[in-house]
């Protein structure tokens, strides 16, 4: 049984939190209308990149869901085509396959970043914003359409045909970012290991830009 001693330090003991902050200086988060910035490697929704012209980076090769321990990406491939039944272009990426389905649910993601580091052409990554509670599930199932990147100046929507280079390796030695010129495509076709744009790459592969 408790002594007297015991019965009365206790509720005081209990209190001793509150009491020591009872008289400190408050700060009040004015969120939502006060945001605080995030950190630049802040790890938040994903998205869909494009090239300089507007095709997708997404060649469909489905790594991303594979790498996914919460298994919330899934994603269906399909093949390019340059002219269609119609006479026009069927082209969404400047490889053999696009991702035709993709889809990110935020109710399994975790945010952990793994299916950012196994995408090949650095078509996935993580922005800083982080605001993504809603008022039903289904609304919290990405589609492809909300995690395209939006098209800036001179892009133009796919399908079209492949504008900044002849074949997909034009496009992932950068064609189309500044510094890129038809002669260092040439160079690199020709030698390996040699530097494009400023990184190098080796016989067979391509160097990965952003």
């Amino acid at each position: 049984m408790a002594s007297l001693r015991d019965s009365l330090w206790a509720p005081i003991a209990g209190f001793g939190v509150t009491f020591r902050t009872m008289f400190r200086k408050t700060f009040t988060e004015r969120y939502p209308f006060e945001k605080k910035p995030t950190a630049p490697r802040f790890h938040g929704r994903h998205q869909l990149n494009r090239h300089p012209d507007g095709l997708e980076k997404c060649i469909g090769c489905e790594l991303c869901a594979w790498a996914c321990p919460a298994d919330a990406i899934y994603v269906e491939g399909a093949e390019n085509v340059d002219v269609t039944e119609d006479g026009v272009s069927g082209r969404y990426s400047p490889g053999e396959r696009y991702g035709r389905v993709y889809q990110i649910n935020y109710l399994r993601c975790i945010l952990c970043g793994l299916c950012i580091e196994a995408c090949p052409t650095r078509a996935l990554t993580m922005t800083n914003e982080y605001e993504l509670a809603d008022d039903s599930r289904a609304k919290l199932i990405y589609e492809k359409q909300d995690l395209l990147a939006p098209l800036l100046p001179g892009m133009e929507e796919p399908p079209h045909g492949m504008r900044l280079g002849d074949s997909e390796k034009d496009y992932y030695r950068g064609a189309g970012l500044p510094g890129w010129s038809t002669g260092q495509a040439e160079a690199g076709a020709a030698s390996p290991g040699v530097r494009v744009n400023g990184s190098k790459t080796n016989e067979g592969s391509e160097s990965r830009q952003t």
